[in-house]
């Protein structure tokens, strides 16, 4: 697992993209030397490209964001073949049109329909090849990192829980040792013992890793087994560490206040950022007026919906920062009398949306309002969901650590709507602070590009929405 900009990756994902890369940067010089190949004056035609590098960085890149957006390239690698194509095939379209577009706008980009169409081709026939071979030697032991985890107990099983997870993320977990003789809550089965000395153990059995989950460390705490492990090289991590290189999310059983104010993060999220303020008011203005038709046309069915009766638009109060209530836009999906009982979670099938609503929520069009919610400062662009005032007041006295959220700006997409399917339970919602708590931990700029562009395949392909 690298960690780029504060982010975690898992170090087969950054490999298969540098392959991609070198595959998608490659294929438009091949495409060239085809294209030419019978011309019989071949330097002066491929003289009349130049410059080819910045050419084909600009396709590699767009090639890669498109690739992103299709979600081939998040935590959780596509690994179903007919899957993989029809988002490899989708992101080659996508990747056509943006092409197009900065010919559009640049021309001097052009590169020539031949030479274009035999790059296309090449890169997507290359990539499909090291997509294969990727999910063919993915789970091979030599890109996995072996794990001993010394403690048994609750939170030796919360990593017993995730062993095949892991497996899927680059570790494998070898086994538990028992250092703090308390009850013994994970398979013993997958028990070791310390026979000599804990660094003969990790020889033997060639970890990489040693992460401490045991429920009390004033019991049975190796301390001179950790030094002595810790100078040979074999990497010592808290259990809250591991979890989080792992999942993706922020463990809230294995977290502690002493973690978050002893962490080096959940300082760069909660600063006034200008950058972050910038990143917001140009993404939302792009988005704004990509989008423009498509609010005006769903303006107009609302409205014709209902003969003008009923309003097109719907004003909910949320928290946002520091707990401050703000109205959130949003378009009108449910009926007009949808919360006559009270204030409730919408639900899969949900009576009270309405034919038009039950598209545009589908499509996150509802969504789109809130873009004026940004530019007012209500809200940044990436960020925690805003929730209502009668479930927060819920959620913060049964749900650990639950107000944490509202230390940075609420935003319209977020790295636990990526990662997370839509919540009506409170389980989901402590599911969903788990993600939230990541990105403020988290938080770069690096972050907020990846949640944008991901947040592409959330809306195109439906997922979480009710």
């Amino acid at each position: 697992m690298l960690r780029v900009f504060n982010h975690y990756i898992p170090t087969t994902l950054v490999l298969l993209v540098l392959v991609e890369s070198i595959i998608l940067y490659s294929s438009l010089y091949l495409g060239i030397e085809i294209r030419f190949f019978s011309v019989d004056d071949k330097a002066a035609s491929i003289e009349l490209l130049e410059p080819l590098n910045i050419k084909a960085i600009i396709f590699t890149l767009l090639m890669l964001i498109s690739m992103t957006a299709m979600g081939l390239h998040t935590r959780n690698v596509v690994d179903d073949f007919s899957s993989m194509m029809i988002r490899l095939f989708l992101s080659f379209l996508l990747g056509l049109g943006l092409i197009i577009i900065i010919y559009y706008i640049y021309p001097r980009a052009f590169l020539g329909r031949g030479v274009f169409a035999l790059a296309l081709i090449i890169s997507f026939f290359g990539v499909l090849f090291a997509r294969t071979a990727f999910m063919r030697i993915d789970n091979n032991t030599i890109f996995k990192r072996r794990l001993l985890v010394l403690g048994v107990g609750l939170k030796g099983k919360l990593l017993e829980d995730q062993a095949a997870y892991a497996k899927k993320r680059g570790y494998e977990i070898v086994g538990f040792v028992d250092v703090d003789q308390r009850e013994v809550h994970v398979n013993k089965e997958n028990t070791l013992r310390i026979q000599s000395t804990l660094l003969d153990l990790c020889v033997d059995n060639d970890i990489d890793e040693v992460v401490l989950a045991m429920d009390d460390r004033r019991v049975g705490f190796p301390l001179s087994g950790l030094l002595e492990i810790k100078m040979k090289g074999i990497v010592v991590r808290d259990i809250l560490d591991s979890l989080e290189r792992i999942t993706g999310h922020i463990e809230l059983s294995a977290l502690h206040p002493s973690d978050v104010i002893f962490s080096d993060g959940f300082t760069n999220a909660v600063s006034v950022s200008y950058v972050k303020r910038l990143f917001d008011i140009i993404t939302s203005l792009i988005i704004l007026l990509i989008t423009s038709p498509l609010i005006i046309l769903t303006t107009i069915s609302i409205w014709l919906s209902s003969f003008g009766r009923d309003p097109v638009f719907y004003r909910q109060t949320r928290l946002g920062l520091s707990n401050a209530p703000f109205g959130v836009i949003k378009f009108r999906s449910m009926k007009t009398n949808a919360e006559k009982d009270g204030a409730q979670f919408a639900k899969q099938n949900d009576s009270r949306v309405t034919t038009i609503g039950a598209f545009i929520r589908k499509t996150r069009i509802d969504e789109l309002p809130q873009l004026f919610n940004v530019f007012k400062g209500d809200m940044s662009f990436i960020g925690p969901r805003p929730e209502r005032p009668q479930f927060v007041l819920g959620f913060e006295q049964t749900i650990p650590h639950y107000s944490l959220r509202h230390s940075v700006k609420p935003g319209i997409t977020g790295w636990a709507q990526i990662c997370y399917p839509y919540g009506e339970t409170e389980e989901d919602t402590k599911n969903k602070l788990q993600y939230d708590l990541y990105y403020i931990k988290n938080y770069s700029l690096f972050l907020d590009m990846t949640i944008l562009f991901q947040t592409v395949q959330v809306v195109l392909f439906g997922q979480g929405a009710r």
